[in-house]
């Protein structure tokens, strides 16, 4: 027998016993109150005779307590019930059970208190002498006078109980057959009902289980059939939503991760429905943590959620750039876009966050950029103008005056030819239209040729220059590139280099483990390091930058363009190298470039 079968049998077998169970307890409670009220009025009957029967005598209690008593005794002999004879003051003049001369007074007894309301009074309740639950009933000896003497009887309860005990008894062998018969029907009833029932069930579980191509064996014609044909069209109908629902969701969760802009969904009621992996990534927030909560608990800058109540307060597209400050400093620019539902209900908003710091900060760089560039051409510019001048003024009669106006112009020329080409030479390596032309450089042979280059200006300057290399350590790059790099770092190197003082130029392997006598690495590191003037902290994180200086002067006139650093690190980059700097003030600087040894 199935758990379902067994559950609808015990609820039937259960509804045939309450219902029996709810008769057998209200034929029983009418019986006892039946039962209750006849033993009542049979006692006021028996007072009634006791009444005609008996000499009722008037006078002293000390007088009376031997007649009542002896009454009261014989009385109880007869009647099966405890006999009490009470003066209407409620002294106790007789009684069967007890001695009258130790009773309470009985005015307040509840019994008596209705007696004198209305002649026969009726009461159930524990008896203060005897110590146990009673029935009284007690009556006027004479009914036309409230402050009459009182006949009053008193039954135990205890012989009621045996009788409802009796009726309980009968109740009990009934309420067992008719289990057993309830129980033999229910079974009958429950196999009809739960074999194509517990089919359907098993078939509607494992639809629930996200099962839907489980179907019910259709055996029969009548409503259960037909649920079973129901289910089942339930189940081909689910089955195509589902996969169409399934299908809508893997594009649209792909389609949310891989966007390029943080997006986040607010209903109406400020609750946060939907954010998406980049927004997370941007506000530092977390999806788990914040999707059914409201905005609110959200621990952002007051701006956002400033915009966000604006937002859903005006119902109207709002836009406006803000700089975030965690988990980053980021601008992003957001886009707030009301969300209208069908019925044109308004639904929520949908905010969009876009990261514009890299673009802003380009538009800074090129603003920037074509200021310096305009500084730097107006000043070689200038000075040929100004000499120009002089010279068309009469200085070109003095000819040592201009031969040096003419070397200045030229000096001039040339620096201003330099600058020029080395914005070009920027411009196409940043555009990434300088074609690398890879191939093996073995570094010692190709360093020393490099250094070599660079002699006579260290000579001039009775500088130093010491290599230290490994033989047969090997790079690929582009040969004139690299050669390009190195030489731009000496010449920094011996600038920036009071006379007398050592630059140094150091490769070594990085990542190696020895094999035998071979040496195997993936990364070379090359340091170039100076005795100069240094450069101060500061400035550390912006020499990178195009036309950035730390000592203005110094660089003009040693004749740099402030463009020199930054072709190297684009030169590095495009090598998938990385380049860095360590310097201290008045001690000198090391420049550290590191190379994978495969590209």
């Amino acid at each position: 027998m199935s758990s379902f079968r067994t559950r609808l049998t015990l609820i039937l077998i259960a509804m045939i016993g309450l219902s029996v169970l709810a008769g057998g307890l209200f034929m029983g409670k009418t019986f006892k109150d039946n039962h209750m009220d006849a033993l009542q009025e049979n006692m006021e009957r028996e007072i009634g005779i006791i009444l005609d029967q008996m000499d009722w005598r008037t006078g002293e209690p000390d007088a009376l307590f031997g007649y009542y008593t002896q009454k009261a005794e014989k009385l109880k002999k007869l009647t099966e019930s405890r006999v009490t004879f009470i003066r209407g003051d409620g002294v106790v003049l007789g009684d069967s059970d007890h001695d009258p001369k130790t009773m309470d007074n009985h005015l307040t007894r509840e019994e008596v208190i209705k007696a004198k309301k209305n002649v026969v009074g009726r009461s159930i309740r524990r008896s203060d002498t005897t110590k146990e639950n009673l029935i009284y009933v007690a009556k006027l000896v004479d009914p036309a006078n409230p402050n009459s003497d009182i006949i009053r009887l008193a039954l135990s309860l205890k012989t009621v109980d045996k009788s409802i005990q009796r009726i309980w008894s009968t109740l009990g062998i009934g309420l067992l057959i008719l289990f057993v018969a309830a129980a033999l029907i229910s079974y009958r009833v429950a196999s009809g009902l739960t074999k194509p029932l517990e089919q359907i069930t098993r078939v509607s579980k494992r639809i629930k289980n996200l099962d839907y191509k489980a179907r019910v064996t259709v055996q029969r014609n009548d409503e259960i059939g037909e649920l079973g044909l129901a289910i089942n069209a339930m189940a081909d109908s689910l089955q195509v939503q589902m996969a169409r629902i399934h299908q809508n969701e893997s594009q649209l969760a792909s389609v949310l991760d891989n966007m390029i802009n943080g997006i986040i969904m607010i209903d109406r009621t400020g609750k946060i429905g939907l954010i998406n992996r980049y927004a997370e990534d941007l506000l530092g927030l977390s999806a788990r943590d914040l999707v059914g909560r409201s905005y609110g608990e959200a621990k952002q800058q007051y701006e956002l959620s400033q915009i966000i109540q604006d937002g859903l307060e005006r119902r109207e597209h709002l836009r406006e750039e803000i700089t975030f400050y965690f988990p980053e400093e980021r601008l992003l620019d957001l886009n707030l876009v009301p969300i209208f539902e069908e019925n044109e209900e308004f639904g929520g908003v949908m905010l969009v966050l876009q990261d514009v710091t890299a673009i802003r900060r380009l538009e800074r760089m090129r603003s920037e950029f074509v200021a310096n560039v305009s500084h730097e051409l107006k000043t070689p510019v200038t000075a040929v103008k100004g000499f120009a001048e002089t010279l068309l003024g009469g200085a070109v009669d003095d000819p040592e005056t201009a031969r040096s106006f003419l070397q200045i112009i030229f000096d001039e020329s040339d620096r201003l030819n330099r600058l020029i080409g080395d914005i070009l030479e920027l411009s196409k390596i940043e555009s990434r239209r300088v074609p690398l032309q890879f191939s093996p450089i073995e570094l010692s042979t190709f360093i020393n040729k490099t250094v070599e280059l660079m002699g006579s200006e260290a000579v001039r300057k009775n500088i130093r220059i010491s290599v230290k290399t490994e033989p047969d350590i090997y790079v690929e790059a582009d040969e004139d590139r690299l050669r390009q790099i190195i030489m731009n770092l000496l010449a920094n190197g011996i600038s920036y280099t009071p006379d007398g003082g050592h630059v140094s130029i150091q490769v070594e392997p990085v990542n190696s483990l020895g094999i035998g006598d071979e040496m195997d690495y993936d990364h070379i590191r090359i340091h170039i390091s100076d005795t100069g003037i240094g450069i101060p902290k500061k400035d550390l994180p912006r020499i990178f930058e195009r036309f950035y200086r730390v000592d203005k002067a110094r660089s003009r006139s040693s004749g740099g363009t402030g463009l020199g650093l930054s072709i190297v690190k684009h030169l590095v980059e495009l090598h998938r190298g990385s380049i860095s700097v360590d310097s201290k003030v008045g001690s000198g600087s090391t420049f550290t470039i590191e190379l994978p040894v495969i590209q």
